[in-house]
């Protein structure tokens, strides 16, 4: 991918705004993750505690090696950082695929910026990323809040995995929610029919 690739625009819901990281954002972005309650929920490389350090190299630059990445402001608090959302398209033979990613500061929880957000990013990865036919969210299966922002988006539950992850040194369970691209006809399953 090209660094303009990863240079995401702006997107403009009701609820919220997304933009680009930058550098200034790098306070209010410790000031939410740095909370366990939003880490719990996390990937296990996700830091505990989340210093200043942690948040200046992401909003320093770190993000491009994630996919496109935005900063998530609420229409609430224009300007600061609530939190962030990304896609990150695969390659090769699984290029018709692209995990997405969210989390907010817990002061904004159940407000529907995150289902908002969801939204605007998938409808963006569907308009600019034309061989996408996928889009999955895996996600912890005892966060229910996260869940509830994918189903809220149009996601659909797409698979239980027990025992799939690692997070604080235990094995969970995972579920994934996956949206699909809207074709026109579907292709047939028999590989035999497979042009080349």
């Amino acid at each position: 991918m090209s660094e303009k690739l990863l240079s995401p625009p702006g997107l403009q819901g009701q609820r919220c705004r997304l933009r680009e990281l930058r550098l200034d954002d790098a306070p209010a972005l410790q000031r939410h993750a740095d909370d366990e309650a939003v880490w719990r929920n996390l990937f296990e490389g996700f830091p505990h505690p989340y210093t200043l350090a942690d948040a200046e190299a992401w909003c320093g630059g770190g993000w491009r090696m994630g996919g496109f990445v935005w900063a998530i402001e609420s229409a609430d608090t224009p300007g600061e950082l609530i939190g962030c959302i990304g896609v990150r398209p695969e390659s090769g033979w699984l290029r018709c695929n692209a995990e997405v990613g969210y989390w907010i500061g817990q002061a904004f929880w159940r407000r529907g910026i995150c289902s908002e957000a969801l939204r605007l990013v998938s409808d963006w990865a569907w308009r600019e990323q034309p061989e996408l036919s996928r889009l999955y969210a895996p996600i912890f299966a005892w966060n229910q809040g996260s869940q509830a922002v994918a189903r809220r988006a149009g996601y659909m539950l797409e698979a239980r995995l027990p025992q799939s992850a690692f997070k604080a040194g235990r094995l969970i369970d995972r579920v994934v929610w996956a949206a699909y691209r809207q074709a026109a006809s579907v292709p047939s399953s028999d590989p035999s029919t497979i042009q080349t």
